[in-house]
């Protein structure tokens, strides 16, 4: 295809947009990819769209490829369906919820589960139908509290979501590594650089998750990775290694309070007493919701325990709780559990549930809040019995930390990400609820295991911008830019337009697509504009080049150690062949 500047909505600016905040929505502002319609809701230009559908073309053919049938759902659900499975509350705000002209409940889909699990229950009804993977590329819409970092995460966005149906958990499994596969194969094909990290699966149900986290310092996930094993997790889910406990001294402190006047915070009281922050045990006290017996839900006021220098990750402390949502609670919430001032809880004598992680339950005589205002105890023993509590991995990972799989010291490295894909093994959290059943060989009904695999195609456009972009704009890789070449003709005349069109048509011939920047603007302002859209080759045809029969030939994203302002000369009659020889390679 051949795109002319001057037969097309190409409206690049030099300014950057003052609401504008990452680099992906700042390029892509100024580049004229995108235009905002309201908070978290987007236009795509034509620039835009054709990047957006280059990315869905490479999921589709791997989806494809990996064996799973396309479908299309409605975006516009019935609010039955997520009543079935108790969604409609669990989403809370996040969920765009409408009543029609006759005050039924509806909402817009911010995913698919229940509609293809009806769509399935409805269809299949023997393992000889199984296994199934359906999925669709489609508009999903979430009330996000903060739409932030344009299409990075916005209010309506375009989605892929996967769903795979299986007799068994082996099939799951099965059907779990197909997409992995299948993953893994559209990431490297999209030229970005990603992990594969372990996941929590929040709101979606389910176990066996991962994430794709495509890395980037703006990334707003937190992840690590093992230097020396392929263990990679969000700081979220990520497992940290059990400590190894030192052997206790003959004799243990007694147990002694004293007065920290103003010492609310572990540095204050640690230099006060003179003690690390690894001596302490810090206790935060958190409100629990859980699931009551019927419809209703519970709470209460729990401590969580870790070592000083670490905090708590309140996912884990959900899960090891069972609970829907853990918050901190408030001073008031504090001061009856405690009678004392935020900064002085401690598990000795506190008179409710107390989950200590691992590693500062092995901490020999430490310090901890004594429940009483400027007051604190030391000689604190939970081997000794001081305090009772149910011990669990409660803490956030952080680089440097030992590597739970392969065992090294200090493995850990930290990384900032974007996450692109997720995928679930769900079980029959969904199949069961809905009664999405299958008849077996043996004539038994049994719910289909179920599977969950979604990519999201949208901010995949911003995730590229934010791993390949420099001081001067974008830099596509080949495979999703919006046009492969750059083309800039530097003059109006009649044998410079000749030659252009000349060389455009040769590559679109073979299959090369090739923005044409024939407008009557100065070098200066093209090779700007040129910089900022990023295609990967910048083309130049002027009268000092025809002269020699020639063009100039400059790659947007040259090998590392590569003059980035390099250029190199090429013969006109060769200039095709070679280009789409860069493409295709």
């Amino acid at each position: 295809m051949i795109q002319r500047f001057t037969k097309g909505l190409l409206p690049t600016v030099k300014e950057t947009p003052a609401d504008a905040t990452n680099a992906s929505h700042k390029l892509l502002l100024r580049g004229g990819f995108v235009r905002q319609v309201g908070a978290g809701i987007y236009n795509f230009l034509p620039l835009g769209l054709r990047v957006l559908r280059k990315i869905e073309n490479v999921v589709r053919q791997e989806m494809d490829r990996s064996g799973a049938q396309e479908v299309l759902m409605p975006a516009l659900l019935p609010a039955d369906y997520f009543r079935e499975t108790g969604r409609w509350d669990l989403y809370g705000d996040v969920l765009l919820r409408i009543k029609d002209r006759k005050g039924g409940d509806y909402h817009l889909g911010p995913t698919h589960e229940e509609i293809v699990t009806d769509m399935v229950r409805r269809e299949v009804k023997s393992y000889r139908q199984l296994p199934l993977n359906l999925y669709q590329i489609q508009t999903k819409f979430r009330d996000e509290p903060r739409p932030r970092g344009g299409i990075m995460r916005g209010r309506e966005f375009t989605m892929k979501d996967a769903y795979s149906f299986d007799v068994d958990e082996a099939g799951a499994v099965t059907s779990y590594e197909t997409m992995r596969e299948a993953y893994k194969r559209i990431f490297t094909r999209l030229g970005l650089t990603f992990r594969i990290v372990q996941a929590d699966s929040g709101a979606i149900g389910g176990k066996t998750s991962a994430e794709f986290q495509i890395l980037a310092d703006s990334g707003e996930d937190a992840i690590v990775a093992c230097t020396h094993c392929d263990y990679a997790a969000n700081v979220e889910a990520a497992e940290v290694a059990a400590p190894v406990a030192a052997a206790p001294p003959a004799t243990l402190e007694a147990i002694t309070k004293v007065h920290t006047p103003g010492k609310g915070g572990i540095a204050d009281v640690a230099a006060f007493l003179k003690r690390g922050a690894d001596q302490f045990v810090k206790s935060l006290l958190y409100v629990v919701v859980k699931a009551g017996p019927g419809a209703e839900k519970t709470t209460e006021v729990v401590m969580a325990c870790v070592r000083g220098d670490h905090e708590v990750n309140e996912i884990k402390l959900q899960n090891a709780l069972g609970a829907l949502e853990v918050h901190l609670a408030s001073e008031a919430d504090v001061w009856k559990a405690t009678s004392a001032k935020v900064g002085y809880a401690g598990p000795v004598g506190f008179a409710g549930k107390v989950v200590v992680d691992r590693h500062a339950a092995v901490i020999v005589d430490a310090v901890t809040g004594a429940n009483e205002t400027d007051h604190h105890v030391t000689g604190v023993n939970f081997s000794r019995g001081d305090y009772q509590a149910v011990i669990a991995d409660l803490r956030q990972a952080a680089e440097g930390d030992d590597c739970p799989k392969c065992g090294t010291k200090g493995g850990f490295k930290a990384y900032k990400g974007i996450e692109g894909g997720h995928i679930f093994i769900l079980g029959t959290h969904y199949s069961s609820k809905m009664k999405c059943h299958f008849v077996d060989e043996k004539g038994a009904e049994k719910p289909i295991v179920m599977g969950c695999y979604g990519i999201g195609v949208s901010r995949l456009v911003a995730s590229a911008v934010e791993q390949h972009h420099d001081a001067d704009g974008i830099r596509w890789p080949m495979a999703i830019a919006p046009y492969h070449v750059y083309l800039c003709t530097l003059a109006n005349d009649e044998a410079t337009t000749a030659a252009g069109q000349a060389l455009a048509s040769a590559l679109e011939a073979q299959g090369v697509d090739v923005l044409w920047d024939d407008r009557d603007e100065r070098p200066g302002v093209k090779f700007k504009d040129a910089d900022l859209i990023g295609c990967p080759i910048r083309v130049t045809i002027g009268k000092k080049t025809l002269d020699q029969q020639a063009c100039e030939l400059k790659l947007r994203n040259p090998a590392p150690g590569t003059d980035p302002k390099a250029f190199e000369l090429v013969p006109l009659a060769d200039a095709a062949t070679r280009i789409a020889g860069l493409v295709r390679g």
